[in-house]
């Protein structure tokens, strides 16, 4: 028999079974064999016997079997032990693998498929297919080939094996399942004759009991049917008079039955009453249709009391204004259009039934929409219209002769456009035009804002009223209506009413069940709310459209306001910030568009005004020669205010429009001259608001400074009693030239601009702070940096122009402070930190470029001097000559002390005796240092040589000493230093 492979690839012990015979196995007996753990298998038996058994013999008992103990049979239990003990690990394993096929039925085709190749397992495998022999059975010889045989029979064995495997595992659970299925058989068979038992009892019974029972309910049913026919005969005749009535009411405008009767047939509509009726398939359509007549009724109605039966007070406004009547900017007329006790109850009273009429239908919010809609239709008709009418009678006044730069004409010389007639108005005309519509907005709004105030009233201030219960009713209803058609999706016009207003009433008079979310509590409070809103957002609404239109007017001539004088922008600036309050102040809510506009326009303006000052001190001092001037005394009187810390406070706009309406009106004069020439202009003929008459008064107060201020620049040496040769500044007196007047008069005309325009104070500061270091930066640049020379026509730069130039930068220094206190008190506090900080840096540059420039007059004689030392060499070669008769010092000192006391003159009548102070201090130390250097390296040999040192040493010492100085070294000697020393020690202790 041959030998099979094992799925371990070991041969089977089957065939192992030959080489055990009886003779083999000695004094074995039947119990031993039995006692084979694998007794079912006898193969894995012989597998496991693989050493051979104990020979043993059966013991023979010597004694009886009472008398046997454990410890007679131990020598047998030792002599098995290791066998047993072997069989249960092999019993163990045996059962776990069991265990383990089970779980894993199906990994042993995977393991299958994991011996054979998988060629073997293709769906076209096909050995007549020539590459798939090639491939199955690559063999040369017969040996190959018997090889390949043995290796398709291992494949075919091992296939077999593994199903088989397969197949027993999946036994059990195929045969239970057939089991199953028979069982479930038998059960269904078992359920068929219950039922065919339960049908025959059941018609058994429907035989003998149910049929006469079934005849009475029939009966009774028909008398029922015969009933609700009658009651919905009287119901379809109640209905037809209901009808009849409807048409009739709306006909006649009489909402409110209409809306009773609307009441009780959408109550009948919305029940089951009315289900099934053929005639009344259009009876909603009918309801709907006059809930829509009464509502448009209700809404035209609402309409022509809120808006329509206003009067003609437009007219009015604009007739007075075509007359140029006067017109008051801060809304003092308006009062005229306030309705008085009588109108305004008369006027509630007329909308108290239209508004419970909208309340009902819950159209009251869209009525409210309706008429905001129209209200800002109508404010803005009322503008386009005011503005039609009067342009071309404010286009016709005659011009003023300081705004005729302002009047833009078209270039074909015909018809101007609207906005072309707008820039071409005089500024006085355009406030006049603004004034105008400032009182037909008023009008409007008044009339809206009483109308918004009556519905208020109506809506919650109708406590003790007689209609206050009724008012109440129609709240509760309108929310449940609303709710119901926020519910249907909003089907058409429809509003189907869920309940009528009987039971409306039943269910407000019951405030327990408020508390829930959808209780009629909450939706009274949620409608009212909702109209309440709608009637606020209809004043804002008009408010909005006022600001848009007036933002639009002030746009199209945005281009010229910002070069309007100060007197005419605040004209318009005034009367657009009464505008704004006033509209707020009724419309409830800010203006953000129209405040954005103002404020643009006046941060352009700003812009303006600084670009054209800047432009002009550029000019000024390209321009200045450096030459000292008189101060007028308009200049005093604004360093006076710098220093006054009440005027300050106070804010006085009266002086700060009179100091910038001179700075505005001389804007075209020369840039060269401290005063302007251009008179006055006092040719308005119409006060056109209050802000004109000022400035024209202030311009009046203000000539005769103008006045006294035109002869400066005509002869400098006829100075009159209203100018003084100095400015005074915090007890100090300082030497001015023109370009620092200038600069003077423009920083106060900044702090004018910060004092009237507060909101923009931030921006003021930030153009001061610009326009103070373009002047330091550029004055540096001219007289330090010898720039004038070339713009200025200036052959030097000399002492002189550098004193005054000191004495500029210092004045600029010294009221750094008082401006920047004046300025930061409109600024916000935030920002103050870092404008503190540029203000510091400003007062830094400016003490910086006061020091260099002393540091320059230092500089120039110490250059004289090392000239004047460069030529001494020569001098003292001619000491050696026979002494002349002549005992003067020599060209060398004479020259250097009259150069240093012409320096002392012109420094000391122009800068201050600290500054001189601190110059010489300095010239003393060089002369000293350099001249006393210069004398030790002389070679002296003759007496008359030592006689002429002397001489220049003494006279050099007698001017150093009558320099101003502050006597640092505290020697009683003044200016004491190396020179004294060096004539000690030449000439004696006496000499010096």
């Amino acid at each position: 028999m041959d030998l099979q492979p094992s799925p371990s690839g070991r041969s089977s012990t089957v065939g192992r079974t030959s080489s055990f015979s009886v003779a083999d196995s000695g004094g074995q007996t039947l119990s031993s064999v039995l006692n084979n753990p694998h007794a079912g298998k006898l193969e894995a038996s012989w597998g496991w016997w693989s050493v051979a058994p104990p020979e043993f013999t059966p013991l023979t008992s010597t004694k009886a079997a009472c008398d046997l103990t454990r410890s007679d049979f131990q020598s047998y239990v030792s002599s098995i032990s290791d066998s047993y003990y072997r069989f249960e690990d092999i019993r163990n394993h045996t059962t776990k693998e069991q265990t383990l096929d089970v779980d894993n039925i199906g990994e042993a085709l995977v393991a299958c498929l994991r011996e054979v190749p998988a060629l073997y397992f293709k769906e076209d495998f096909a050995l007549e297919d020539g590459g798939t022999f090639r491939a199955a059975c690559p063999f040369t010889d017969v040996s190959e080939n018997i090889i390949l045989q043995e290796k398709l029979s291992h494949y075919l064995d091992v296939v077999e094996l593994h199903l088989v495997k397969e197949i027993s595992l999946r036994s059990n659970s195929f045969f239970e399942a057939q089991g199953q299925l028979q069982d479930l058989n038998v059960k269904i068979v078992e359920g068929c004759n219950r039922i065919r038992d339960l049908k025959e009892t059941i018609r058994l019974v429907d035989t003998d009991l149910v049929d006469s029972a079934r005849q009475i309910q029939e009966l009774n049913a028909s008398r029922t049917n015969l009933l609700a026919l009658q009651h919905k005969l009287k119901l379809i005749l109640s209905v037809n008079q209901a009808l009849s009535a409807l048409k009739l009411l709306v006909a006649s405008s009489e909402c409110a039955g209409a809306l009773d009767i609307i009441d009780d047939l959408q109550h009948l509509l919305d029940g089951d009453e009315l289900s099934g009726l053929h005639c009344f398939r259009h009876l909603r359509d009918h309801v709907v249709t006059s809930i829509d007549s009464i509502n448009s009724i209700l809404s035209a109605e609402f309409m022509r009391a809120s808006i329509h039966d206003k009067g003609d007070k437009d007219s009015v406004i604009l007739l007075k204004a075509k007359a140029r009547a006067s017109i008051s900017l801060n809304g003092e007329d308006v009062g005229q259009v306030n309705l008085d006790e009588e109108e305004t109850t008369n006027f509630r009273d007329r909308l108290l039934p239209l508004i419970i009429g909208l309340l009902r239908t819950a159209k009251l919010p869209f009525v409210l929409r309706t008429y905001r809609d129209t209200l800002t239709a109508d404010m803005k008709t009322a503008i386009k219209t005011a503005v039609a009418e009067l342009l071309p009678v404010l286009v016709g006044q005659p011009l003023e002769s300081d705004m005729g730069a302002e009047r833009t004409v078209d270039a074909d010389g015909g018809g101007l456009s609207l906005a072309s007639k707008l820039r071409s108005l005089s500024s006085g005309s355009f406030v006049q035009l603004l004034a105008a519509i400032f009182k037909i907005v008023q009008a409007h709004l008044v009339r809206a804002a009483e109308v918004k105030r009556a519905i208020e009233w109506v809506m919650c201030n109708l406590d003790g009223h007689y209609a206050a219960d009724s008012v109440a009713a129609a709240i509760a209803l309108g929310a449940m209506v609303a709710e119901s058609s926020q519910e249907s999706n909003g089907q058409g016009g429809a509003l189907p009413l869920s309940a009528s207003l009987r039971s409306t009433s039943k269910v407000l008079s019951s405030p327990g069940k408020g508390s829930d979310a959808i209780s009629p509590s909450n939706l009274s409070k949620n409608f009212r709310a909702d109209v309440l809103r709608e009637n606020a957002e209809a004043v804002f609404a008009a408010c909005d459209a006022a600001h848009g239109r007036w933002a639009k007017l002030l746009g199209v001539r945005a281009l010229l306001h910002p070069k309007l004088r100060l007197q005419d922008f605040l004209s318009i600036y005034n009367i657009t910030q009464e505008f704004i309050t006033s509209t707020e102040k009724i419309g409830g809510r800010l203006g953000y568009s129209i405040r954005g506009t103002l404020q643009s326009q006046a941060k352009s303006f700003v812009d303006f005004q600084h670009e054209s000052r800047m432009t002009k001190i550029r000019a000024v001092l390209d321009q200045e020669t450096w030459v000292e001037v008189d101060v007028p005394d308009e200049f005093q009187a604004i360093v006076s205010s710098l220093f006054d810390s009440e005027a300050i406070v106070s804010g006085s706009k009266d002086n700060a429009e009179s100091n910038m309406t001179e700075s505005y009106s001389n804007e075209g004069s020369q840039v060269g001259s401290v005063a302007q020439n251009e008179p006055t202009d006092s040719s308005s003929t119409t006060a056109v608001n209050a802000a004109q008459g000022k400035a024209e008064v202030i311009e009046r107060k203000k000539s005769d400074a103008v006045t006294s201020s035109q002869s400066n620049n005509s002869n400098t040496k006829e100075r009159g009693k209203n100018a003084t040769q100095t400015l005074e500044c915090g007890g100090v007196s300082y030497h001015m030239v023109n370009c620092g007047l200038i600069l003077l008069k423009m920083l106060s005309e900044y702090i004018d601009m910060n004092h009237l325009l507060p909101a923009l104070s931030l921006e003021v500061v930030h153009r001061v702070v610009e326009i103070l270091k373009f002047f330091n930066t550029r004055t540096c640049q001219l007289v330090l940096g010898a720039g004038a020379m070339q713009v200025s026509g200036l052959k030097s730069i000399t002492s002189k122009h550098l004193a005054l130039a000191s004495q500029v930068i210092s004045f600029i220094y010294a009221i750094i402070p008082e401006l920047r206190q004046i300025l930061f008190l409109k600024v916000p506090e935030p920002r103050k930190s870092l404008l503190l900080s540029e203000f510091d840096r400003v007062a830094q540059d400016y003490k910086v470029h006061r020091d260099e420039i002393h540091t320059k007059l230092v500089q120039i004689m110490r250059e004289r001097l090392l000239v004047h030392l460069r030529g001494l060499p020569q001098i003292v070669e001619s000491w050696n000559r026979p002494e002349e008769a002549d005992p003067q010092p020599s060209q060398f000192a004479r020259s250097l002390t009259k150069e240093v006391g012409f320096l002392q003159r012109v420094l000391s009548r122009t800068l201050h005796e600290v500054d001189v102070q601190a110059i010489f201090r300095q010239v003393v130390v060089i002369f000293h240092s350099q001249i006393s250097d210069a004398f030790s390296r002389l070679e002296i040999s003759t007496p008359q040589a030592k006689d002429r040192l002397y001489r220049d040493v003494t006279h050099i010492l007698g001017c150093i000493r009558s320099l101003p100085s502050d006597n640092s070294n505290n020697s009683a000697t003044p200016n004491w230093g190396q020179l004294d020393e060096f004539l000690a020690q030449r000439f004696g202790a006496e000499a010096s």
